[in-house]
This record gives structure tokens, C-alpha cells and sequence, in this order.
């Protein structure tokens, strides 16, 4: 059976996958410049996984000649704010020093489908090329 969500098809995606994976696991100290924007944690949760949506629908529109809404939504909506959760599952009852949040979840889900909304503009626009 071929791969088709593969690494050499969808690199960019993958990559972006293990660095959001690497800064959800890894201990972040204090960041002082966070205390002076408020609400600094849950904009870095949506601009990661606003990005992390809209590299999948960026490679998904390169790579395709038509969309596929079904698998979209699989693999551009639904499987990052699966991973979002799990991240925050993971940083809640697998690491002593870091805390899943709910909060957290939201954010990134909205990052996601700002990024979607996004990704769909883009992906139009290649297609009318």
C-alpha cells in the first residue's frame, strides 16, 4: 500500500509536524518578553498551528490538480487539532515541566481554521493558474 500523506510529497508539512511536536515537549524557561503581551502563550499556540494548517493546504494545492474536500478536512483540519490535543495530553501527563491546557486546545483550533481559511485562498489560486 503507498503512502500517500508522505514525507517526500508533503516535506514541508512533515517537518513543521516535528517542530511543533519538539517546542510542546521541550522545557521552555521564562520568557520575560511574554509577560509584557497579553495573551502571548494562546497567539504562539495560533500562529503555529495556523501555519501548521496552512503549509498543508499550500502542499496539498502543489501537489493535487483537484481537492479532495474529504481528505481536507481529514488531513488539513481535523488531524492537526488532533495533534493539538494530543501535544496537550502530553505535556499534562507525560513531562513534569510542562501543563496541557484547555485554553491551549482552543487556540490552536482556531489557529487551524484561521489557517484553513487561508489555505483554501491559496489553493484557489493556484488552481486558476
Amino acid at each position: 500500500m503507498k503512502l500517500r500523506f508522505s514525507p517526500r510529497r508533503y516535506p514541508l508539512t512533515y517537518l513543521v509536524a516535528v517542530i511543533i511536536a519538539f517546542l510542546s515537549l521541550y522545557p521552555i524557561g521564562h520568557i520575560e518578553l511574554a509577560e509584557n503581551v497579553p495573551l502571548a502563550d494562546k497567539w504562539t499556540h495560533m500562529v503555529m498551528y495556523g501555519t501548521f494548517a496552512l503549509v498543508i493546504w499550500w502542499e496539498y494545492g502543489r501537489s493535487h490538480t483537484r481537492r479532495q474536500w474529504k481528505k481536507l478536512l481529514c488531513w488539513a483540519v481535523l488531524a492537526p487539532i488532533a495533534m493539538s490535543g494530543l501535544m496537550e495530553l502530553l505535556q499534562a501527563y507525560a513531562t513534569t515541566y510542562r501543563s496541557g491546557e484547555w485554553l491551549d486546545l482552543v487556540a490552536n483550533t482556531i489557529g487551524v481554521l484561521a489557517g484553513s481559511l487561508i489555505g483554501i485562498g491559496i489553493t484557489s489560486k493556484l488552481k486558476a493558474r
